[in-house]
């Protein structure tokens, strides 16, 4: 299970607070020069202790804050600065700059480290993540649509479903209302392959290869039963009418299944052995991908293709 997200309220010192407090910009400069304090952007601060802690995703939600507290008060965070304030995993997506839109339909500009868009958007429409005013989950997906390729907008719309911020029903809607947006003719591709059920980046990219490269569709999450009727296993990908399965290694599934205490040559052995179960009980074979394969998705496809025709030639041909 993925930690909470760290209290980051509240976490940002602006340089008019530290001259409230007696500090002069000389002394300012010597703290984040000795390592006591971190420069966010100009004028805003952190405890350089704490921003050495965090991951790039926290970072961003740090950023977010430090525009925020200087920025009007009708400024809403959207796009992909949105989506990562609800933790959803974000992939191929510069967490660089903050993405913004006011509420009163201003503000339209681009500064250093900050996108305000512009775009309509009531004090209705607003919702509060973790302390702060985002674009409901729904706008947000369209908007990342508009914004990046459609396998990075596939990722955070599988992560939006998945993490139950939306249904598929209300992304549909919202793609519907904002089909005039600039840059939404990619909808109907991601909107066609949305599929709450896979669980990482990882998955949501095989699933994105297969379609890519005109290779069957898989099923995602497939429960393998045992003699008796139980759930045993769920694998990542099936292709049952072939009789192969897919499984994807990746760091990830490492720190989330691992057992406490469970070394790693321990886990590896242990998902070793519940392949072999699987192929056993189906009588089905299994193919293993990581990320480095996704960066060569022909060759990867065309591997999985020969697999997959060779389990659909009749025995002795």
């Amino acid at each position: 299970m993925r930690p909470p997200a760290p209290d980051l309220n509240n976490v940002v010192l602006l340089r008019r607070e530290l001259i409230a407090e007696g500090f002069t910009d000389r002394q300012i400069a010597l703290m984040v020069r000795g390592g006591t304090l971190h420069r966010v952007r100009r004028g805003a601060y952190v405890d350089k202790r704490l921003w050495d802690s965090l991951s790039e995703t926290d970072r961003h939600r740090v950023l977010c804050r430090a525009v925020l507290r200087t920025s009007h008060p009708l400024t809403v965070l959207t796009h992909v600065s949105a989506v990562n304030e609800r933790r959803v995993p974000v992939w191929g997506i510069s967490l660089d700059e903050v993405h913004t839109t006011r509420t009163d339909g201003k503000g339209a500009r681009r500064e250093a480290g900050v996108v305000h868009h512009v775009g309509m958007m009531t004090e209705s429409d607003v919702e509060t993540v973790n302390g702060v005013r985002v674009s409901p989950a729904p706008r947000s997906a369209v908007e990342v649509i508009a914004t990046s390729t459609p396998e990075a907008a596939l990722v955070v719309v599988n992560g939006l479903l998945h993490g139950g911020h939306m249904t598929y029903d209300d992304l549909a809607a919202a793609a519907a209302a904002m089909k005039h947006w600039p840059h939404t003719l990619a909808a109907h591709l991601v909107l066609a392959l949305a599929d709450g059920r896979l669980e990482s980046p990882a998955e949501t990219r095989t699933y994105f290869m297969c379609r890519q490269q005109n290779l069957p569709r898989p099923e995602p999450q497939y429960v393998v039963r045992d003699e008796h009727g139980h759930v045993f296993a769920r694998v990542d990908f099936a292709w049952p009418e072939e009789g192969v399965f897919l499984e994807f290694d990746g760091r990830i599934k490492y720190e989330r299944y691992r057992r406490e205490g469970e070394t790693l040559e321990e886990y590896v052995m242990r998902e070793k052995r519940r392949e072999e179960r699987i192929c056993q009980l189906t009588g089905w074979v299994c193919i293993r991908i990581g990320w480095a394969d996704l960066e060569d998705p022909v060759a990867t496809s065309a591997r999985i293709r020969r697999l997959l025709d060779s389990r659909r030639r009749p025995v002795g041909a």
